[in-house]
């Protein structure tokens, strides 16, 4: 059969109260049918009839990969919210014109295969289908996302487990600590992945490297905003040193280019010695500005009364730092002088002479044309949010964030391009709209890691608790489920996932339940792990269900010793009575048992099965025969046999192995333990027990007349002792 196989970028989010169950659907009722085969023709007013949305942004990283289903796709819309269905994705090769298309799905993947039943009035013929599989969540397969997510697991039961030992400013704390981590685990997998990027000489491994670069920079950039604005929760003053430190972290890294303008022989002379100072003082670094203008009056006399006017401005800028005890009044009315002060100077015409001068006067003076010129150097329209910020309103309050920001990207992109889905993710941010940025962002990455571990954070920090979704969970559960869900299609991963089920209440046992069946049990470490899994979470049933899978493989193996200790675990008394009889059945044809040591500790478990007891206690028999308590196994063998405890079947060899006791010396066997023996013998061979006949062949004639008369003898010697003790 020929296969072709595609794997989306992209996982699926066609999750249904059903989750984890694998079935055929192979019909899928509209509009749950994200997938469409690249011959039909796209839906009037759906998503699929749009075309993607053009690069027209100027962000300085590039547009992120669209996902095919948010997660709004699954409650019912917000008031005001419109319903936006996702985006179609073509499957190459899929001619569903041509032929009727089926689905599966598993754990992991769907299954898309043609049928033999053609479209149209074409005759129904044989062929050689192609399959198609459909992979989800494919990140989790990338060697270096999964060092993100281990470590990140690690952060998350942390912040579960702390959870309610947290209070006050010590919780506000901790969180924004947990923030940070998980921030610094996102940097840390960015710069090995980019050096992934730089060393591979594959050109298609080198994109998808340089992708994921892209990716989790937009990753830590947006989760450095949710810090500021939903965890940190600055204050009017403090809230633009955040800003400005969130823009030096992620935006123009400057430092390359200034390194080369220092290292030349004139730095005043570099070509890009303006654009160095003009970033510096774009970003509010003054001290590097002022160290960089410095080469300037070094180099040219002529200009050094302006350099050091403006120096002096740069110095005098106010800033108000975190921990002063300076007031926001305070602070607007030092800042009012500095601005006169630098409207002063300007309008006198200092600068005149020196264009680049006047610019930098202008852009302290916060006019947004000036600023707007430098648009190269800033890049993003976010980071011109932030100048403007501090050069026309550096007292800014955070509910007045959304204004200035969207007149900030209106202005930077000047109507030529639309917003990229990273623009709308931060205005998103920038407008408090919590619930839009997660909505966002599930539609833009490429994995739920991230809606879903931010989702974690915010939900800690109690500003998601209005929002429950209509099937019952709530967001943060929801999305906690579906990442937890796509770690378990891993073959190492899904043991992350067993804990992020275990921190959702309403349905992560469910969940758990579900997905841990279809673990593949592949060697019995694997097994003891997932079964230790399911026993402390008191998971019975599946307990019971590993255990069966384990001990059936062992049987089929042929190893019955494995086999019997899972049967007895999973406490399957039909199963280890099978098992048992395959002991028994071995012992006959061999003459000894196997796994001795198994059968010698079953201690109480031999209570699961009379089977299972009577192969224990004959193992018993043996031991103390082997002992020589010659007294002890003729107790139990007949106990066995007047208890009914020992199968029919197996009646004739217990009654050879009473043959060398009967032979022995000494009596072992009293008188009436003797005539126990005969009619259980006489029992065997009328065929009374069970209904089952004696099977009368010469050899089992011949077996029957040794033990009459090793019977009869032992009785004779019997009633003689027996007799001799009574006389005396």
């Amino acid at each position: 059969m020929g296969e072709a196989f595609w794997r989306l970028q992209t996982p699926f989010k066609m999750k249904t109260q059903q989750q984890g169950i694998t079935g055929c659907s192979m019909l899928l009722p509209s509009p749950a049918r994200p997938l469409r085969a690249s011959g039909d023709p796209p839906r009037a007013g759906g998503a699929g009839q749009q075309e993607a949305q053009k690069s027209g942004g100027v962000s300085h990283l590039p547009a992120l990969p669209s996902r095919l289903a948010p997660p709004s796709y699954f409650r019912a819309p917000l008031p005001g919210e419109s319903r936006e269905w996702p985006q179609l994705r073509l499957i190459p090769g899929v001619d569903s014109n041509r032929k009727q298309m089926c689905f599966d799905w598993g754990p992991g993947e769907m299954l898309v295969c043609e049928t033999l039943f053609p479209k149209g009035r074409e005759e129904k013929g044989l062929g050689c289908p192609n399959i198609f599989i459909v992979r989800k969540d494919q990140d989790v397969y990338s060697q270096t996302l999964r060092k993100l997510f281990n470590e990140s697991h690690g952060i998350f039961v942390g912040l579960q487990k702390s959870e309610e030992e947290l209070a006050g400013k010590s919780k506000k704390a901790q969180l924004v600590l947990v923030s940070k981590n998980y921030r610094s685990v996102i940097r840390a997998c960015m710069e090995e992945m980019h050096q992934l990027a730089i060393s591979t000489r594959d050109p298609e491994l080198q994109c998808q490297h340089s992708t994921q670069v892209c990716i989790l920079s937009a990753m830590e950039l947006i989760w450095n905003l949710c810090e500021i604005i939903f965890v940190e929760i600055a204050p009017a003053g403090h809230l633009l040193l955040y800003l400005l430190d969130w823009v030096r972290l992620h935006v123009c890294d400057v430092d390359s280019m200034v390194r080369e303008v220092l290292n030349s022989e004139n730095p005043s002379k570099h070509k890009d010695f303006w654009n160095a100072v003009d970033i510096f003082v774009l970003q509010g670094r003054m001290d590097e500005a002022r160290h960089l203008l410095s080469k300037e009056a070094s180099a040219n006399p002529t200009s050094m009364g302006m350099c050091r006017i403006l120096d002096d401005l740069m110095k005098k800028m106010p800033v108000l730092s975190i921990g002063s005890t300076q007031t926001l009044t305070e602070m607007e009315l030092k800042w009012q002088h500095w601005h006169e002060e630098c409207q002063q100077y300007l309008q006198d015409g200092t600068f005149a002479s020196n264009p680049h001068m006047e610019s930098i006067c202008k852009i302290l003076l916060g006019d947004e044309n000036a600023i707007l010129e430098k648009r190269e150097l800033m890049t993003t329209w976010y980071h011109f949010l932030v100048t403007r910020l501090l050069y026309s309103h550096p007292t800014v309050k955070p509910v007045e964030l959304r204004f200035y920001a969207q007149s900030s990207l209106d202005l930077f992109l000047e109507g030529e391009s639309s917003p990229e889905p990273l623009d709308s993710i931060l205005m998103a941010a920038f407008e408090f709209e919590i619930h839009q940025v997660i909505k966002e962002c599930s539609i833009a990455l490429s994995n739920w890691w991230f809606v879903a571990h931010l989702t974690d954070l915010l939900d800690h920090c109690k500003l998601l608790q209005s929002h429950n979704l209509y099937f019952g969970s709530n967001m943060r559960e929801f999305l906690l489920l579906e990442y937890a869900s796509g770690l378990f299609s891993h073959r190492c991963l899904w043991q992350l996932g067993v804990d992020y089920f275990d921190y959702c209440p309403e349905y992560g046992k469910v969940y758990l339940e579900l997905h841990i069946e279809r673990i593949p049990l592949n060697t019995e470490q694997k097994a003891l792990k997932v079964l230790r899994i399911c026993e402390q979470r008191q998971m019975h049933e599946q307990v019971r269900s590993i255990c069966k899978i384990m001990a059936m493989k062992a049987v089929r193996n042929n190893r019955l010793g494995s086999a019997l200790s899972w049967s007895i675990r999973a406490k399957d008394a039909a199963f280890a009575t099978l098992i048992s009889d395959r002991f028994l059945k071995d012992y006959c044809e061999r003459g000894s048992f196997s796994d001795l040591d198994l059968i010698d500790n079953l201690g109480p478990s031999m209570l699961l099965s009379d089977r299972l007891t009577f192969l224990g206690k004959y193992r018993e028999f043996h031991r103390l025969y082997g002992e020589k308590r010659f007294s002890e196994a003729a107790k139990l063998l007949l106990m066995l046999m007047t208890a009914r405890i020992a199968p029919c079947s197996f009646w004739m060899t217990l009654l050879i192995d009473a043959l060398p006791l009967l032979e022995q010396k000494e009596v072992i066997f009293s008188a009436e333990q003797t005539y126990e023996l005969m009619r259980c013998l006489e029992d065997l061979t009328a065929g009374k027990t069970d209904n089952q006949k004696f099977q009368g062949d010469d050899i089992e004639t011949t077996k029957v007349d040794i033990l009459r008369l090793a019977l009869a003898r032992n009785l004779a010697r019997a009633i003689v002792k027996e007799g001799t003790l009574e006389g005396s």
